[in-house]
C-alpha cells in the first residue's frame, strides 16, 4: 500500500464506521456509532476532517442529498467507502492483526477490557 493510503487509528474507526452505517451515513450518524462502540467522546469537527482526509486520499466518496427544511436548506453530505477504501483498510488491520499474532494478552479469542 503506498505509503499516502496508511490509515490511523481514527481514520479505521470513522471508515469501519461508514461501513457498519452503509446507505446514508453523514457525520453525526458517523460521530454516534464510534461513540456509541468505542466510549471516546468526539467532536463532530473531527469526525469531518477526517471524513475530509480520506477522501482527499481516494478512500471514501461523498455524496449531497436534496437540501431540506429541517436543515434550513442545507443538504446533507452522505458518505461511503471506496474499493480503494476497502483495500486500505484491510491492510492496516492485518498488519494490526500480524503484530498482535503470538502475543498471548491480544490473541483474538480473548476480550480485551479498557
Amino acid at each position: 500500500m503506498p505509503k499516502g493510503n496508511s490509515l490511523g487509528d481514527f481514520e479505521q474507526l470513522v471508515m469501519l464506521a461508514l461501513i457498519r452505517i452503509g446507505e446514508g451515513a453523514y457525520g453525526m450518524i458517523v460521530r454516534r456509532e464510534i461513540e456509541d462502540r468505542t466510549g471516546r467522546e468526539i467532536s463532530l469537527g473531527a469526525i469531518y476532517a477526517t471524513l475530509d482526509r480520506l477522501e482527499a486520499k481516494g478512500l471514501v466518496r461523498s455524496t449531497l442529498g436534496q437540501p431540506g427544511r429541517a436543515r434550513r436548506g442545507r443538504a446533507k453530505r452522505f458518505f461511503a467507502v471506496e474499493v480503494a477504501g476497502l483495500t486500505a483498510l484491510r491492510s492496516a488491520l492485518a498488519a494490526l492483526d500480524s503484530m498482535r499474532d503470538g502475543i498471548d494478552e491480544f490473541e483474538r479469542t480473548q476480550e480485551v477490557k479498557p
